[in-house]
């Protein structure tokens, strides 16, 4: 897989509140603390809304350590935990991010153990466990520690996880990966809600042992039963929740990720006219890849997207034959390392994201061998054009003479074109032009895949529009 050659860096993401008598020892502790050589770090402290002088002590920090790198970030007023957090994932530059209270309870020479299976590129996200057998702890309070366990338990049976202390404050993730979750919570309520959504986008998750030196509510400790309580709350909101996305590409590839039937079907639909070197243009998450590469000689799995690129270069360690690339399909220059290297290109659902639709099949058309076919679905009708394709960035739908039309100007002779969907074009056009909804509901999806056993004895016979066309179109001799 293509991607940057630099060394990675990292983001410390400090939520400050009321934590004047501490900030300056954990600044300097964080600064000390080991992390791979070369490896660059940033600290972002977000207070929030501090009434003492945290703040302060800060700034008198940065002024006698100019070389730091620390980037204060203050709230007007105090709004919790969640939302320092959320500010400091906003302004996160690095490869990596840790999150670090401000309390002196978590010790950063820990890094090296919560860096590990981040830069081995097997996580995504990286818990420091409290209670796992390893490492030492202060003993504290019982009642705590129960409420800890069964906010864990339950916020592993909602996520099907078996963490053993979701509430720990060591987290650590990929800073791309984390930016694409949108976080509602502002208080404590923002780890059970992290947990949840990180199970639902399918996300790595390793833990590793940790010491933990608490503290007492004497010491200054926060957390409380009110809390626990919330807690409970934001498990069930963020398990039901649509806001798993920060992006709307995002939230409906990961919908379809949830119809493997619907993929299934559409795999079976092109595979009779696929060779044994493809490309696949616009792979996504690899709804299509999965069920196409398999028995090939090379199979090209692209996209553009750094999200998509790095859950597609974890999803295939056993297929030799699948590579994974960056690919602009917009730009010529990005297809002519692939000049004549294929049989196949398979292009769904691409074509109707880009202005310069002819650039792209020209562009295409340089990487296929002589006769090699391309592949290519498209959304039917200009007249379902609605909220939905807009949200998408559709710059247009086609009809059967237009994708003809512009095929043939591309230079490409048409062997076939293919109705493919008719079964959901009612439902398209009531999501995106009555009801204008911008998004496809995954509960919707699930239900609609259950019953393609029966969309696909009947979707010939139906009589309106269908939703795609598939055009099976090669390169002349």
């Amino acid at each position: 897989m293509t991607g940057c050659m630099n060394s990675p860096s990292l983001s410390i993401l400090i939520p400050l509140y009321n934590e004047e008598e501490f900030i300056a020892v954990l600044l300097d502790r964080v600064l000390a603390a080991p992390v791979p050589d070369g490896m660059e770090r940033e600290l972002i402290v977000v207070d929030d809304g501090s009434s003492d002088g945290s703040a302060e002590a800060v700034q008198a920090f940065m002024a006698a350590r100019p070389d730091g790198g620390i980037r204060l970030i203050r709230h007007e007023k105090n709004c919790g935990k969640g939302a320092a957090i959320r500010t400091a994932i906003a302004s996160a530059t690095g490869t990596y991010s840790i999150i670090q209270d401000a309390d002196l309870e978590y010790d950063p020479r820990e890094y090296p153990k919560l860096l590990g299976p981040l830069l081995s590129g097997d996580a995504d996200v990286v818990y420091g466990s409290r209670f796992m057998a390893a490492g030492e702890r202060r003993v504290l309070y019982y009642w705590h520690s129960l409420a800890n366990h069964f906010l864990t338990t339950l916020c592993n049976i909602v996520s099907n996880l078996n963490l053993t202390d979701m509430e720990t404050c060591y987290k650590a993730f990929r800073t791309s990966f984390v930016k694409t979750i949108p976080i509602q919570s502002d208080r404590f309520g923002i780890e059970p809600e992290l947990t949840v959504k990180f199970s639902r986008r399918k996300a790595r998750i390793y833990e590793t042992s940790i010491t933990y030196h608490g503290r007492t509510y004497e010491e200054g400790k926060k957390i409380g039963a009110k809390d626990a309580l919330e807690a409970l709350w934001v498990i069930l909101r963020s398990r039901f929740t649509s806001k798993i996305h920060t992006d709307t590409g995002h939230e409906t590839l990961d919908a379809l990720s949830v119809a493997p039937k619907f993929n299934r079907w559409m795999a079976d639909t092109i595979t009779p006219f696929a060779g044994r070197r493809l490309l696949e243009i616009g792979s996504g998450m690899g709804n299509l890849t999965r069920h196409l590469c398999a028995r090939k000689d090379l199979y090209l799995a692209t996209d553009i997207n750094p999200t998509y690129l790095d859950h597609l270069g974890r999803m295939f360690p056993h297929r030799p034959a699948v590579h994974v690339y960056k690919l602009d399909a917009s730009q010529p220059s990005d297809f002519a390392a692939l000049r004549q290297k294929v049989d196949t290109v398979i292009c769904l659902n691409v074509l109707e994201h880009i202005e310069d639709h002819v650039g792209v099949l020209k562009s295409i058309l340089t990487v296929l061998e002589p006769n090699g076919r391309l592949i290519l679905l498209i959304p039917n009708d200009p007249r379902a054009y609605g909220t939905v394709d807009e949200a998408l960035g559709h710059f247009r739908r086609y009809t059967p003479e237009s994708l003809t039309a512009v095929l043939t100007e591309s230079g490409y002779v048409i062997d076939d074109m293919l109705r493919f969907n008719r079964i959901s074009m009612p439902g398209w056009r009531f999501t995106g032009q009555v009801m204008k909804s911008t998004r496809v509901s995954p509960v919707t999806l699930r239900i609609f895949d259950k019953f393609v056993w029966l969309w696909r004895k009947i979707d010939a016979s139906l009589p309106w529009e269908p939703t795609s066309i598939i055009a099976i179109a090669r390169r002349s001799a």
